[in-house]
């Protein structure tokens, strides 16, 4: 698909031949010269709802390739894009040892899937169960309370995005999106992800594609060790040579951290042998629920009911005069509030949604940036302020029901829940002054949010809407730094990777990462 044109906007009913013969049109192309031509992806501009309209970006390959360039260079309206292959380097040396991931969310699954298909045998451990017994383990904290430390939303097969939207947006513009993407759909994800600029598997999709990836690696030789965590390395000159689990010693010729934004332990444990870390900004604040309708409303007006629209999502962000922002993350249309906790005596939130997005409620995260600054320069500082706020709300209610109230009862500092608006979080919620649990900047800078945004959506100014609390795991508290060369700066055969690593955020850009730092292991060694 070398040939992009962008911006061509339709309304609602326009057919999809229409939409690609205005395309061609504009690109001033012969036709004569157009091997292939098709949408490449879709979006919806719904600012005026008065006039609400598609927006198209249309693809055309040429029956001569070396043209398309060329074109491109002459007409600005037009964009080249690469291929979506992965054209790897390999080389010819030979290490001892094998390549080690730890960790199976979608950094390490596409690093390994990339080194498998190309004859590579890693070993990847994973902390957590396989889906099947996850899901189980899952379901027994969400019905019974039964937490499992070392499997639970957080850790497992497909990582935390397993029990998610599914979202696949992203702001980085790598190559590789598209051959992701494609590799999804391959698979078993709907195919729709593939022109659609917002696009989502949902949770159920997730749970069976996972476990299409780790066959395909398994088949090809690599291995894949459930229940098995990185507990520690030996390392000699800069290398690590050993990687220990709780059940193993390992020899590595090389060591993927793909270890996830809730991995404390390793953070820990790496801090404790002396590898690179710093602090990084993240976010902290509550999830926010609405009914799916009154997003709809606010969202597309008198549209609302039109069934060729989309369920209704949102992204709403602002700053204060100090540029400190709160903005709204992971909003889930159609979806629940979960319980998210991976560690005993803490309450942690997240959003998920199905593929079909057909529940009553809709969720965001409302969330504060913070930096280190507000919690500390030391490595690990973030990670212990975030972890004090899921403390704080687990003790103001005694056990993993979450801390709730009403928009208004939050402004009011008169904590109350609703019955206009059912909390979907299953464990249940208990009304809580939500200042016993953040620090008061946390609070105040939400509360500006919720002021702001509700000039922007009608359904902000609902003050029966529920905040459920905390929102902690938006993205890594610390950085692995490493080098140009993609391996940590302390050690020259580990190599820090996805979100956990602090160099992605999100499904799209964590795999992202995995493929690069594959690419760049086969570099270094041979199959």
């Amino acid at each position: 698909m070398p040939i992009i044109i962008n911006q061509i906007k339709t309304s609602l009913k326009t057919e999809k031949n229409d939409i690609i013969n205005k395309a061609i049109k504009l690109s001033e192309i012969d036709r004569c010269d157009i091997e292939t031509a098709e949408i490449y992806k879709t979006s919806l501009d719904a600012r005026k709802q008065s006039n609400i309209q598609f927006v198209h970006s249309v693809f055309i390959k040429l029956k001569e390739t070396d043209k398309e360039k060329v074109l491109c260079h002459k007409n600005a309206t037009l964009s080249y894009v690469e291929n979506s292959c992965i054209n790897p380097v390999i080389s010819k040396v030979k290490k001892d040892g094998r390549i080690v991931i730890a960790g199976f969310g979608p950094a390490g699954m596409f690093c390994g899937l990339v080194l498998a298909e190309n004859g590579y045998k890693p070993i990847i451990l994973e902390k957590g169960q396989d889906v099947d017994k996850r899901t189980n383990a899952v379901t027994d904290f969400w019905t019974k309370g039964q937490l499992n430390p070392k499997s639970n939303v957080q850790f497992g097969e497909g990582g935390a995005g397993t029990f998610s939207d599914g979202k696949l947006t992203t702001r980085i513009k790598d190559p590789a999106c598209r051959y992701i993407t494609e590799r999804f759909v391959e698979f078993g994800a709907p195919k729709e992800i593939l022109t659609k600029s917002k696009a989502h598997i949902g949770t159920d999709n997730l749970r069976k594609i996972v476990k299409e990836i780790r066959k395909r690696i398994i088949n090809l030789g690599g291995e894949i060790r459930f229940e098995n965590e990185l507990i520690g390395f030996s390392s000699h000159n800069g290398k690590i040579n050993t990687v220990e689990t709780d059940n193993d010693i390992i020899s590595c010729s090389s060591l993927v951290l793909a270890i996830g934004h809730s991995s404390r332990d390793t953070f820990t444990m790496l801090a404790n042998k002396g590898v690179f870390l710093e602090p990084k900004p993240f976010s902290v604040g509550a999830r926010i629920e609405h009914t799916q309708q009154s997003v709809d409303e606010s969202l597309y007006g008198q549209n609302i009911g039109n069934p060729l629209l989309p369920k209704g999502e949102y992204q709403l962000s602002y700053r204060d005069k100090s540029g400190r922002g709160v903005y709204t993350f992971c909003m889930c249309p159609g979806g629940v509030v979960v319980p998210a906790a991976s560690e005993e005596g803490a309450t942690v939130t997240n959003g998920m949604s199905y593929f079909s997005r057909n529940g009553k409620y809709a969720n965001a995260a409302l969330v504060v940036s913070v930096t280190p600054q507000d919690f500390g320069s030391s490595p690990l500082s973030g990670m212990e302020f975030a972890r004090q706020i899921e403390q704080n709300a687990y003790n103001t209610t005694g056990s993993y029901i979450a801390p709730a109230t009403t928009v208004s009862g939050f402004l009011s500092e008169k904590p109350e829940v609703s019955s206009d608006i059912s909390p979907t979080y299953a464990i249940g919620v208990k009304p809580v002054e939500f200042r016993s649990i953040f620090p008061k900047f946390v609070t105040d800078m939400m509360a500006m949010g919720l002021n702001n945004f509700s000039r922007k959506m009608k359904c902000f100014g609902d003050g029966n809407a529920i905040l459920t609390a905390p929102e902690t795991r938006t993205s890594s508290p610390i950085r692995i730094t490493r080098t140009e060369e993609l391996h940590s700066v302390s050690l020259n055969n580990l190599y820090p990777c996805g979100e956990g690593a602090g160099y992605a955020g999100g499904i799209m850009s964590a795999a992202a990462d995995g493929i690069k730092i594959a690419l760049k292991i086969m570099e270094t060694q041979a199959p």
